[in-house]
């Protein structure tokens, strides 16, 4: 038993068993109201826990802070992780119309290996290089962590390497087996990000995975991470791949922009955006766009041309390119997702349509 299993009173306990039982995605906590979990990107009152009190709420968040209920009190919101039994839950505090909320992200304590994960084979390709740029992108809560975790623990699992990760909160705890293993979380490991970021070059790293690049600095070490010849992961919440090239460059000022571009065009490896769907059986299934960094690709974001980069991944499938529609509309032939849904999560809902009568 770990230290929150034993300090948690038994309705916490309560709430944690029965998500963990639902294979919930999320767990959501407020004041006044029922808890309610996210099952297959559904939302359900767990109608078995009666309403919620602020100081229960708190009361259980500062069992599970422990030392750090302090950073919570000056901050008034405050990300961190825990485990609880078969899972690892990544919680967000928050303050809402004066009261407490919590939302908690339940991840799987073992990571799961890319080949359980229905992830393109490419993927296998892009860890078993020595250096670029690997971004990972799509919304907030579609398994860019999870893609990110598996790829990170194919290298652990093959090659002799240092892999180190800055990340806020650590999510998904990785073994080491071949490889060493430096996993940094802020506040726990480091108390600056930006900090750690350029720390990383003095820890003999080959591989670095940065949680997420989330403004002008991060973005900016991460880059340079890359350039000085190691292999970098990190995740971005954009759309696409040609949305994901626009605001890395567009985050920095006007007369720097020319350069970024050089700098992006010159590391840049593969662009990962992925959409998890319902699946017509049960739970969640991947689809993705794939960029791959080719010459073309390559001139057209050192040329600010990211309006071609669309016509590039529908022409470059024999180098591994795949398109959001294609891979949709493979879905739905194969009897996996329904055509309504599938059709929601389209950025080009004609495209899909053709796709979808191409039957290629």
């Amino acid at each position: 038993m770990n230290p929150v299993e034993a300090r948690a009173d038994q309705e916490l306990a309560k709430i944690l068993d029965l998500a963990v039982t639902a294979r919930a995605s999320d767990i959501h906590l407020a004041a006044g109201s029922e808890p309610w979990i996210r099952v297959n990107e559904k939302l359900q009152v767990l109608a078995a826990i009666s309403v919620l009190s602020q100081e229960k709420i708190l009361g259980w968040m500062k069992v599970l802070l422990d030392k750090r209920w302090e950073l919570l009190t000056e901050r008034q919101e405050f990300d961190f992780s825990f485990s609880w039994k078969e899972v690892r839950l990544r919680v967000n505090i928050y303050w809402q119309m004066g009261e407490v909320a919590v939302a908690m992200r339940l991840i799987p304590i073992q990571v799961p290996p890319l080949s359980a994960l229905g992830l393109p084979p490419i993927l296998e390709q892009f860890c078993a290089l020595k250096q670029g740029l690997v971004l990972l992108t799509g919304p907030t809560g579609h398994g860019k962590s999870t893609t990110a975790a598996a790829m990170l623990d194919f290298i652990n699992k093959n090659e002799a390497r240092h892999i180190v990760t800055v990340e806020d909160p650590v999510e998904y705890g990785i073994t080491p087996k071949k490889s060493i293993v430096s996993q940094r979380e802020f506040l726990t490991d480091t108390k600056n990000w930006n900090a750690a970021l350029r720390a990383v070059l003095r820890q003999d790293p080959d591989v670095v995975f940065v949680g997420e690049m989330r403004d002008l600095e991060t973005i900016s070490a991460t880059l340079t991470i890359a350039e000085t010849g190691h292999l970098v992961f990190s995740t971005l919440h954009t759309n696409s791949a040609a949305q994901t090239i626009d605001r890395i460059v567009d985050v920095f000022p006007k007369g720097s922009r020319d350069q970024i571009a050089m700098q992006l065009a010159g590391s840049l490896t593969a662009v990962i955006s992925q959409r998890l769907l319902p699946n017509t059986s049960r739970g969640m299934i991947p689809a993705f766009e794939i960029l791959v960094a080719t010459s073309a690709v390559r001139t057209a974001v050192r040329e600010g041309k990211t309006h071609m980069i669309d016509n590039i991944i529908q022409t470059s499938a024999e180098v591994g390119m795949m398109g959001l529609e294609k891979g949709l509309a493979a879905l739905v032939r194969s009897g996996a997702v329904k055509e309504e849904i599938a059709l929601t999560y389209s950025l080009k809902p004609e495209e899909f349509r053709r796709q979808l009568r191409s039957g290629v």
